[in-house]
């Protein structure tokens, strides 16, 4: 049976675990900048920056689903940004991340919020196929990010 949680304070470890596991599936690790110590503060203190899904089977975390709370001034709406979509090699195919999708689309509901959006990487062939099993519509908009650094103008 599949449990969905939110994670706690006492998850840190295991939910930064999963990050890298995460980013090394799509070898990315490289790009993971953060770390417990980091994720303790920014999303478990008095103002969280994130909130985390945690899936267990028999009360093995076999995946998770982060997210943030946003507001389109277009759309005149709060919407949940989902972070990550992850579950363990092992435990894929058993309908985990429905589950974690299920508990966030019911997070939204309880907020009244009506959208949840995220990035998939277009190569990503198994992943669309999930989403689009959901309902969920791909956009042809581009994602731009801009690391910052100090300069003098």
């Amino acid at each position: 049976m599949i449990k969905i949680r939110e994670a706690t304070k006492k998850d840190v470890n295991t939910l930064y675990n999963l990050i890298l596991g995460i980013a090394k599936y799509h070898n990315q690790e490289k790009s993971v900048i953060t770390n417990s110590k980091e994720m303790l503060s920014s999303g478990f203190g008095d103002n969280p920056k994130f909130g985390a899904l945690l899936a267990e089977i028999n009360n093995e975390v076999v995946g998770y689903l982060s997210y943030t709370w946003n507001y389109s001034i277009w759309s005149g709406c709060g919407y949940m940004n989902l972070d990550d979509l992850y579950v363990t090699s092992e435990y894929r195919g058993q309908k985990v991340g429905l589950h974690l999708m299920r508990h966030a689309q019911d997070l939204c509901i309880d907020k009244e919020i009506n959208l949840i959006r995220w990035e998939v990487q277009k190569n990503n062939r198994k992943a669309i196929k999930f989403y689009d099993r959901l309902g969920a519509k791909m956009t042809e908009k581009g994602i731009f990010r801009w690391k910052l650094e100090t300069t003098d103008y």
